[in-house]
């Protein structure tokens, strides 16, 4: 079994000397307590096991242990204790950690040193086995480590879980026996979410029929409710008609025909669809899901103004779908945009009467709004573009005149700052970066449009 062995060290003083002689105290104190010196209090387990120990140690690391020794319910001080439920190998670990801050976790005591960490508040273990849970997920352990982290309400653990579920579903549902053993409802939960990351519904369509096959008889009943979650809209014509719309447990359920007659009225209509102008609502049956990877379209000019309108386009469904959040702040058109992981900057802009130097973040996960620093000139049809997760925004018309400053923006410190100037003034140029290098291409100048390009590396040093 893998295993991890963690290690915390003890509150750095700052003075570059005190770790060490923590560290060393800390060994002392172990020591003593292993030899019972020095040590006022003793715990006891049900199977006989007595742990000496100094109750200042147990109540610095554990709210349990401290309310346990601290109480004033009684008349006197808690100093011999005994402990339900608790084993001696875990408990053993748990006292090394709350004296040395060193524990190993490994898969055959990982669950027990959660449990037992967990009853006595050690909030430090929990972490740590929370971690190594995280690092050990694969598609044949995730449903167990989700079911044990929703059992134990630990929060964190089951929604980083069921992300993980989420992202490699294609591989535990075909991978996975754990999967097979879930209800229904636990697998509606999974298959009817709009994250879900399948390349096409004909995946989750073969996973249902695997979980059914577990146990027909008593499993197929429930092939409506699998089926609504399903995006059959999505599913290749030929392949629905052939192996969903004739499927045994679909002919032998009458609550499945509306379904299916929906789905064939739309998959028939689909040509004459794609064909239609202006907007088209998109049935539920062809809803696309939230994909991994996603074309985003935000603000801009529309019918004689601007929008703050926020559009994606999946091309796994062929669809564009509008996204409810759009800008609080208003619309703007002739915008920059940048991608840094999963927030989407919106930069500089005009609305029809301002000019824009502020800036705004869209995180596609969270589907959030917000503000972030605002640039140091005003920028509208400004040329933007990445380097490791820096931005650049070049150029652009301040409503006076065309360009040539060039700034930089850092997620990290949330600050713009000034860079080396282009060789020319350029508002509505293309740029791109390419081997760590900054493109830019035409644009107008306020007198011409443009034929020249120039580039600069990431220390901005033009160069024609």
């Amino acid at each position: 079994m893998p295993s991890a062995t963690s290690v915390k060290s003890l509150p750095n003083s700052g003075d570059g000397i005190e770790p060490c002689l923590s560290q060393s105290s800390m060994q002392t104190l172990s020591e003593l307590r292993e030899m019972n010196k020095l040590c006022d209090a003793v715990i006891r387990l049900e199977d006989g096991s007595e742990f000496p120990v100094h109750r200042a140690i147990l109540s610095a690391c554990s709210p349990y242990f401290r309310a346990l020794f601290t109480t004033s319910l009684h008349l006197k001080d808690q100093t011999d204790v005994t402990i339900p439920g608790l084993q001696t190998p875990e408990v053993n670990a748990l006292l090394k950690y709350a004296y040395l801050r060193k524990i190993d976790v490994n898969f055959d005591n990982v669950s027990r040193l959660l449990a037992t960490a967990d009853y006595l508040a050690m909030t430090g273990v929990i972490e740590l086995c929370c971690s190594f849970l995280k690092t050990e997920l694969s598609s044949k352990n995730c449903i167990g480590i989700l079911k044990y982290a929703r059992d134990h309400f630990h929060k964190e653990l089951e929604k980083y879980t069921f992300r993980y579920i989420m992202r490699n579903f294609v591989h535990i549902a075909q991978q996975s026996d754990e999967i097979l053993d879930l209800t229904v409802d636990e697998i509606v939960g999974i298959i009817g979410c709009e994250e879900l990351n399948v390349k096409n519904e004909e995946a989750v369509w073969e996973f249902v029929l695997r979980w059914i096959n577990v146990d027909p008889q008593s499993r197929k009943v429930h092939i409506v409710s699998l089926v609504s979650q399903i995006r059959l809209g999505l599913m290749d014509t030929r392949y629905f008609l052939e192996n969903v719309k004739e499927h045994e447990y679909i002919t032998s359920n009458e609550l499945c025909r509306p379904k299916i007659i929906d789905t064939l009225r739309f998959l028939y209509d689909l040509e004459t669809i794609t064909q239609r102008t202006g907007e088209v609502s998109t049935p539920e049956i062809a809803r696309p899901r939230i994909p991994h990877e996603i074309m985003f379209a935000i603000g801009g000019w529309s019918g004689g103004s601007p929008t703050n309108y926020v559009e994606t386009y999946d091309t796994r469904a062929d669809r564009w779908v509008r996204v409810d959040e759009v800008d609080p702040a208003g619309p703007r058109a002739y915008h920059g945009t940048a991608v840094v992981g999963t927030d989407i900057y919106v930069i500089g802009g005009f609305d029809g009467v301002a000019y824009f130097n502020s800036c705004r973040c869209f995180n596609a996960v969270t589907k959030e709004w917000r503000h972030v620093a605002p640039m140091n000139a005003r920028r509208c049809y400004v040329s933007v573009a990445v380097i490791d997760d820096i931005i650049y925004a070049m150029g652009g018309f301040d409503g006076q005149q065309r360009q040539d400053s060039v700034e930089k923006y850092d997620y990290r410190t949330n600050q713009w700052s000034m860079v080396a100037s282009m060789n020319a003034q350029r508002s509505d140029a293309s740029a791109t970066t390419l081997d760590n290098k900054i493109y830019i291409t035409g644009g107008f100048n306020g007198h011409e449009c443009m034929n020249t390009a120039e580039f600069a590396d990431e220390t901005l040093c033009a160069v024609v």
